[in-house]
């Protein structure tokens, strides 16, 4: 099924999508914030190892950092400065991110980003990249994305992450992942991905296939 039939089959979707490794690869402006972050602190903090690693709340990967729990509230507050500067700048968007974001759009529905990073700064980068999305949700991680999920109806959420798969099942969401960030393929579809792509460039054909006769 095309595209553009799904424009009648799949009216009134709303389709929740992560962001990191998800619709952007901020992974050289992370590692340049986080390892920035380490020199200002004197703390052994590894932005390669954490750019590699993208999902977790901050303030986890900070205490595997072994980051003293009294300096965690700064060292975020002092992360989430640098970051307009150091990681919006040199961000891209995947391949296939825009159009994605344009299908459902196309389709009549609408687009929700739930992600785990500081909402001000996750709509720096859909700004940013011009990308179509009707509404940002930050600092919601795993399960815990399942709040604004339901909150906008979300009948699908994409995402690299186990964690993310763990956010649309709790939903009741279909789980769509792609194999763009830390996670391998067999990883995600044990976790019970309905779906996973190589890259998001597979998902407006899905996405019109897994909606055809869906009334609005």
């Amino acid at each position: 099924m095309s595209v553009r039939a799904a424009t009648v089959a799949g009216v009134g979707v709303t389709v929740g999508f992560d962001l990191d490794m998800t619709l952007i690869d901020s992974r050289p402006g992370m590692a340049a914030a986080m390892n920035a972050l380490g020199t200002e602190s004197g703390l052994p903090l590894d932005g390669e190892r954490f750019a590699a690693n993208l999902g977790p709340p901050l303030d986890d990967i900070l205490r595997g950092f072994e980051a003293p729990e009294e300096r965690i509230p700064w060292l975020i507050d002092r992360f989430r400065a640098l970051y307009p500067e150091v990681v919006v700048p040199v961000t891209v968007a995947l391949p296939g991110a825009a159009e994605a974001l344009r299908v459902v759009h196309q389709a009549g529905g609408n687009t929700v980003v739930v992600t785990g990073k500081y909402a001000p700064n996750a709509q720096l980068h859909v700004d940013a990249l011009g990308l179509e999305v009707d509404e940002v949700v930050g600092e919601l991680w795993s399960t815990r994305k399942a709040e604004a999920l339901l909150a906008h109806g979300a009948q699908v959420y994409v995402g690299d992450h186990l964690g993310d798969v763990r956010g649309a099942h709790a939903a009741g969401a279909v789980a769509v992942s792609v194999a763009t960030g830390p996670c391998t393929r067999e990883e995600l579809a044990a976790e019970g991905a309905e779906v996973v792509f190589d890259s998001l460039t597979e998902f407006p054909e899905w996405f019109a296939n897994r909606f055809a006769g869906q009334a609005a």
